[in-house]
């Protein structure tokens, strides 16, 4: 994980701007609550259809050689139109094969949470907003911001960028360090493969470094999308006309989200998103190591 300096905890913001193809918190994407069921914790106890207040669990009795772990062969199917996010289901499953995406917490709950680290966190570490797109709820992710730097807590916020920039002064205001996801270069594939354009992020990028706001790029590395020289150009490019930049952190393509897709109920990803080889990677660092840019 690279979530900022030191010990950091990390908090996930619901909902994002951009819906990427291959988004590694896809249930942070929506601001709505979602269920979670894994499949490989389920013990078929049918506690959750007890629960349930809308018949949304329903277990049936499956022929099969292979017993479940409570010996009874059932099947578990979840019709998530019926479901009405009471998260009842949660409660009641002993197993944890059942999430809810968040939970609501008022600022002064996340930042108590957040202070009972404070022991672990030292002179480097502190919080770390994350999500989803912190954001993409401007006035609570400020107002956390905020209550830590009231408390003495570091802060950082990891950002997709795509937000609206009359927020800036007062994010580079609370933030020690903005994480900042450069996704790729090429705006017409940018927009396929995120469903927003690319000059806003950039914009804003540029302008909280005119305040002086430290920052690092994020800059993920997909074999078959964006893992070409042109774009490498582009990071090198884009480092170069920042003055705060601390560096660039190449971060490679990884499937682990389509885990938490199925896990939702949804269809996993197609296959043209892959991760780049280890030599590849090491390429992509040189050549832009070579091109003036400082690798973290």
């Amino acid at each position: 994980m690279h979530d900022g300096p030191g010990v950091r905890t990390v908090v996930f913001f619901a909902g994002c701007p951009l819906s990427c193809r291959w988004c590694h918190n896809p249930e942070t994407q929506s601001r709505e609550a979602q269920l979670l069921y894994y499949e490989k914790k389920c013990i078929g106890c049918g506690e959750c259809a007890k629960a349930c207040p809308s018949r949304a669990h329903i277990f049936e009795a499956v022929h099969t050689d292979v017993p479940t772990p409570t010996n009874i062969p059932i099947s578990h199917t979840i019709y998530r139109a019926r479901c009405k996010s009471c998260f009842a289901c949660v409660d009641a499953c002993p197993t944890g094969a059942l999430e809810a995406s968040y939970r609501l917490m008022s600022i002064s709950e996340i930042a108590d949470l957040v202070e009972r680290d404070r022991a672990f966190m030292g002179t480097k570490g502190g919080i770390t907003l994350s999500g989803g797109e912190p954001m993409y709820s401007p006035d609570c992710a400020l107002d956390l911001l905020a209550e830590c730097r009231r408390r003495g807590i570091g802060t950082a916020v990891e950002t997709c960028g795509c937000f609206d920039p009359k927020y800036i002064p007062r994010l580079v205001e609370l933030c020690d360090l903005l994480l900042w996801d450069y996704k790729d270069s090429d705006d017409a594939r940018h927009r396929a493969n995120t469903g927003a354009a690319l000059d806003v992020i950039v914009d804003n990028l540029l302008a909280v470094d005119s305040l002086g706001a430290p920052t690092q790029l994020r800059c993920i590395l997909i074999k078959g999308v964006n893992l070409d020289e042109r774009h490498l150009d582009n990071i090198a490019s884009l480092y170069l006309r920042l003055k705060r930049c601390g560096g660039v952190k190449l971060l490679p393509y990884h499937a682990w989200g389509n885990s938490k897709l199925s896990a939702l109920g949804r269809n996993v990803r197609d296959s043209d998103c892959q991760p780049p080889t280890r030599d590849e990677l090491r390429a992509a660092g040189e050549y832009l190591t070579t091109h003036g840019v400082k690798l973290l």
